[in-house]
């Protein structure tokens, strides 16, 4: 097994801040604009994106929500014992613009589980995909992301592996070949 940093804090850092600022080019004063963060991995992406939106560039009162897609999954009767997670959505999503986000689009097959779980709570106007990191060779589906920190190729014996400050004590990206 071998790994190879692919983003390191700076880096992470810079497209953060990046991705801020194209969700402000297209969304302004995101009055009709609502963060969701999917569960698991796209909750700490939701979360310092909103603080960066919020405390960097001033932005008052960005809407954050967290989705779970567990029972929504292609997947979830299939053996595998899968975890679910708390859905926390607070608004309405009503004829509101929902950027999805999560930390590696892989297959495309949780986004298809999350535009099923979002009609629960109402019709979008627009729905959106904000990725940390797209892996472009993998899809399944035809579902491309709105905003991209970074395109990655990877094959599938190969793994992205996106590390948190708040967990692993530095933000980092690795790629992780089995």
């Amino acid at each position: 097994m071998s790994q190879k940093i692919l983003l390191n804090q700076k880096e992470v850092t810079i497209i953060l801040h990046r991705l801020a600022c194209q969700l402000i080019e297209n969304h302004l004063d995101f009055s009709d604009t609502i963060l969701i963060g999917l569960q698991p991995r796209g909750v700490e992406l939701a979360n310092r994106l909103k603080q960066i939106l919020e405390e960097e560039y001033q932005i008052p009162a960005v809407s954050l929500g967290f989705l779970d897609i567990t029972f929504f999954r292609d997947d979830f009767r299939r053996g595998e014992t899968l975890e679910a997670n708390k859905t926390q959505i607070d608004f309405p999503v009503e004829n509101k613009k929902v950027i999805f986000i999560d930390d590696v689009l892989y297959t495309g097959r949780s986004i298809r589980a999350a535009l099923t779980a979002i009609q629960s709570f109402g019709r979008p106007a627009e729905i959106e995909l904000l990725v940390l990191i797209d892996r472009r060779f993998s899809r399944h589906l035809p579902i491309q992301p709105d905003y991209r920190g970074r395109q990655v190729d990877a094959i599938n014996n190969e793994k992205v592996v996106v590390k948190w400050a708040a967990t692993a004590g530095e933000d980092s990206v690795e790629l992780i070949t089995k």
